[in-house]
């Protein structure tokens, strides 16, 4: 089989049927259940995190916006965990794909565009003009103020699917070079080695981060209209 830099995007197979699902899926055995009253470290080190970052997120909302906590924590967990996994050697990394990005933007920046025009209708169209505008610029300042609200979703599906893209391309060169280094010079493929594994520690970084910054920005939309 020929390979090429996007055969790690294209959609994996287990004995030729489509291991996309069970992929998806497979973050569900991470959730941490305990039978017993008091809870181990691992279980208190996950809850002390989750209430960690639903604290940075909620904390400039109102009461109607708290009871968006709930989907935000299982937003970014669910990218937290599915951009982690896809790190693992021979998997599939679904958000790699701008397509289940936006399938995840769309909705949720709609729903935050919706709730601001039904609850709060002057505050949401007043964001689409400056305070203090020249008259002459008002239609274009509103027009513009349009677009950008328009491209939010975008914006959020192309940062995510970028991001990761590219830390994944980059890993996939630096293996390669490795692979082709180590017939003939060991120094070299030592030191390409520590190159890979620093890259692997930072795209677990930039996995983290962008699942965070994700959910962080879903947050400010929903801010901005409750």
């Amino acid at each position: 089989m020929n390979e090429n830099l996007f055969t790690p995007f294209s959609t994996p197979t287990i004995l030729n049927q489509p291991a996309t699902i069970p992929i998806i899926l497979f973050p569900t055995l991470l959730i941490l259940t305990s039978k017993h009253p008091i809870n181990n470290r691992l279980t208190t080190i996950q809850q002390n995190l989750m209430q960690l970052v639903l604290k940075q997120m909620m904390m400039t909302h109102n009461a109607k916006g708290l009871t968006w906590s709930l989907m935000l924590m299982s937003l970014i967990t669910f990218i937290t965990t599915t951009n982690l996994l896809g790190l693992l050697p021979h998997s599939f990394t679904p958000t790699t794909q701008l397509s289940m990005n936006l399938a995840m933007a769309i909705p949720l920046w709609a729903g935050t565009v919706i709730m601001g025009l039904r609850f709060k209708t002057k505050n949401s169209l007043a964001h689409l003009l400056p305070q203090g505008t020249p008259t002459p610029l008002i239609p274009m300042l509103v027009m513009i103020e349009t677009i950008s609200l328009l491209i939010q979703p975008m914006a959020l599906a192309v940062r995510l699917t970028a991001n990761i893209t590219a830390g994944h391309l980059l890993m996939h060169l630096v293996g390669n070079a490795v692979l082709a280094l180590s017939t003939t010079s060991f120094s070299l493929t030592l030191l390409t080695s520590m190159l890979l594994t620093l890259l692997t520690i930072l795209e677990i970084a930039v996995a983290l981060i962008q699942a965070y910054i994700f959910t962080l920005l879903i947050s400010l939309y929903l801010h901005n209209n409750t």
